[in-house]
């Protein structure tokens, strides 16, 4: 098997862009400080400072659907069109993953943690994408 990668899962957002690292051999990701973004836009100079930081060979991407699986009209495109940003901006590899149920689980295992002085925006859009990463994780090698 070649080396275990480490993958960086982005939970997009309008406002505010959860961040976590992971590392396939493990299965597990960590939270990293979340983006804020002007009306879906990102400082696209601080998702280059945290590629360059930590390499990934993949970056998973939050995919917004409805309970159905259906796209969500306001936030699902947007979500896309960062991805491919992602891949034609920095040349990465980027993958799109379900992430229907990561924000509440994101706050369960939040609250389960630290109580409600732990559900700030930051956090939970960050621990979203730390659910995002893990269960791409479950569906690549579960």
């Amino acid at each position: 098997m070649s080396h275990p990668r480490s993958v960086l899962a982005f939970d997009y957002g309008t406002k505010s862009i959860g961040v976590a690292i992971g590392q396939e051999l493990t299965g597990t990701a960590n939270p990293l400080p979340a983006l804020k973004a002007k009306d879906g836009i990102p400082n696209w100079d601080d998702i280059e400072k945290i590629l360059k930081e930590w390499q990934p060979d993949l970056v998973v991407v939050g995919l917004p659907l409805d309970v159905r699986g259906g796209e969500l009209e306001a936030i699902t495109p947007r979500a896309k069109k960062f991805a491919n940003r992602l891949h034609g901006r920095f040349g990465c590899q980027v993958e799109m993953h379900d992430e229907r149920l990561s924000t509440a689980e994101a706050r369960s295992s939040l609250f389960e943690y630290g109580g409600y002085r732990n559900l700030s925006k930051g956090n939970i859009d960050s621990q979203s994408a730390v659910v995002i990463l893990e269960s791409w994780f479950e569906q690549q090698y579960g």
